[in-house]
């Protein structure tokens, strides 16, 4: 394990429209503010993507188990921002609810919001940063 401290930069909260492209509006706010760490935990409803719910098999590297969501769904969401590369990389998990079903994954892909959905984006002041790792072939931070 390893670990380091942060410290809250700014807040931004981000109110989402019908058919927005979840990640792609995160990324637009990140690159316009120039934000290169921090941490975002949303609320709404999406629909029309695909996420990785956990890998086929518990091996290293992880071959991916993805899963579509078409219709809408509730959503719950925190995520977390590092820069890979001097751009920002975001990895964020998602609970989906609809009915009785609910499923919890990695958003990967484009999404589109279902009617609303909101944002807190806390911006940290860290030099925590993403690197690519052979071994897992995974974006991980690097303390």
């Amino acid at each position: 394990m390893k670990y380091t401290s942060a410290k809250i930069k700014r807040v931004f909260i981000i109110k989402f429209d019908n058919n927005d492209d979840l990640l792609e509006e995160i990324y637009k706010v990140c690159r316009k503010e120039k934000i290169k760490s921090g941490i975002i935990f949303l609320i709404g409803a999406l629909r029309n993507c695909k996420i990785v719910t956990g890998p086929k098999k518990s091996v290293i590297p992880p071959i991916p188990n993805f899963n579509f969501v078409k219709d809408s769904n509730e959503i719950i969401g925190i995520g977390t921002l590092f820069s890979l590369k001097n751009e920002p990389k975001i990895h964020l998990h998602l609970s989906f609810g609809r009915g009785k079903k609910t499923l919890t994954g990695c958003l990967r892909t484009k999404s589109n919001v279902f009617l609303v959905a909101e944002g807190v984006l806390f911006e940290l002041d860290t030099k925590v940063v993403r690197e690519y790792d052979r071994k897992s072939q995974l974006n991980l931070i690097k303390i």
